[in-house]
């Protein structure tokens, strides 16, 4: 009799277990994916927003439906430059925020406003991008942000100045101009620098602002002038000195990070590490396209020649130390940045 009971426990524990729902790896339940929330504050045309979407469709697909995901556009959640806090607090799990944006908690982040990376070539910024500088800065989100960078940065590209009613044909034509940047205190030394006056506005406020006449120009990209049509608000000039390199960097809020396997931590990491060259290539189409298209509506550009911006970047060198002081980037980025800056002239 006690044989046949717990023959029949068994069989009616089997049935109910083959029942139940199907447990996934790392614990959650087949039908309850875990669910990732990306903030982006560019709208869904300009192409950081297809790339992330691309790496988001890619997540899903490699995690087996274990992941579901959900990106939000055009600051619907946060600016960029609250995303950081938004990822302590948990209240997002994924963001890419350019690094000017960071720089309230991570003032190291700053660090492509130094003066010596002025103007630079795409070579010099790629090795500060992927060098060194990288590798402490990636440490130091990592740690004050409770995040997880999931691998290299991806280029936005360069930022330049633009302007509504005033002709941009030589660097003396900003001075007294009232100009909108993206964040952190080197933009706007560098604004005060050039005899203009600094700005910051969240990027999804700036159409407005610029239509109202809130400031005169900007610092920003040819892609996000194009992507968000920023010649309807008035922009007619750029002087395109190639002043920084904007990135982004990619990030996972820890809290997320820590509900998954070790296995969909791999493939996340994995996933980005396989498409970050091509996504930069991408990036770095979409500002030759951009720049066409600005000029095919009416916003004349002006190029600095070379030596120009060479002998500028060489009197805002006096300079660097009071930049670094204001933006309080720390000794050890700045020895780490001449370095790679060095090196790349040595070659």
């Amino acid at each position: 009799m006690t044989r046949l009971i717990s023959r029949r426990s068994f069989t009616t524990s089997a049935a109910a277990a083959l029942a139940s729902p199907a447990v996934c790896r790392g614990g959650w339940a087949a039908d309850a994916p875990l669910t990732l929330r990306c903030s982006l504050e560019t709208v869904p045309s300009h192409t950081r927003n297809g790339t992330i979407r691309d790496y988001l469709a890619r997540i899903e697909a490699g995690s087996g439906g274990r992941i579901k995901t959900q990106l939000f556009e055009s600051g619907q959640l946060f600016p960029d430059i609250r995303v950081g806090t938004a990822l302590l607090q948990g209240q997002i799990d994924m963001a890419v925020p350019g690094t000017w944006t960071l720089t309230g908690i991570v003032p190291d982040a700053d660090f492509f406003q130094l003066p010596a990376l002025y103007g630079q070539t795409m070579e010099v910024l790629h090795r500060a991008a992927d060098g060194k500088p990288a590798q402490l800065l990636t440490g130091q989100v990592e740690r004050k942000l409770d995040a997880r960078v999931l691998g290299a940065w991806l280029d936005l590209g360069f930022f330049n100045w633009y302007s509504t009613s005033r002709p941009l044909g030589a660097y003396a034509d900003l001075k007294g101009m009232k100009i909108r940047n993206a964040g952190g205190a080197g933009q706007a030394w560098r604004t005060q620098f050039m005899g203009a006056i600094p700005n910051t506005t969240p990027l999804p406020n700036v159409p407005l602002a610029l239509s109202q006449g809130t400031f005169d120009g900007l610092i920003t990209s040819n892609e996000t002038i194009a992507s968000g049509q920023f010649w309807e608000s008035g922009i007619r000039y750029g002087l395109e000195d190639h002043q920084f390199m904007a990135i982004y960097i990619p990030m996972v809020s820890g809290a997320f990070w820590r509900k998954l396997d070790p296995e969909d931590r791999r493939m996340m990491s994995d996933l980005w590490g396989a498409n970050i060259a091509g996504y930069r290539a991408n990036m770095a189409a979409a500002q030759a396209r951009a720049r066409g298209l600005v000029q095919a509506h009416g916003i004349r550009i002006t190029v600095p020649p070379a030596d120009q911006i060479a002998a500028l970047r060489e009197k805002m060198m006096a300079e660097q130390d009071e930049v670094a002081r204001r933006s309080k980037i720390s000794p050890e980025m700045v020895a780490a940045v001449m370095e790679e800056v060095i090196s790349t002239a040595d070659r």
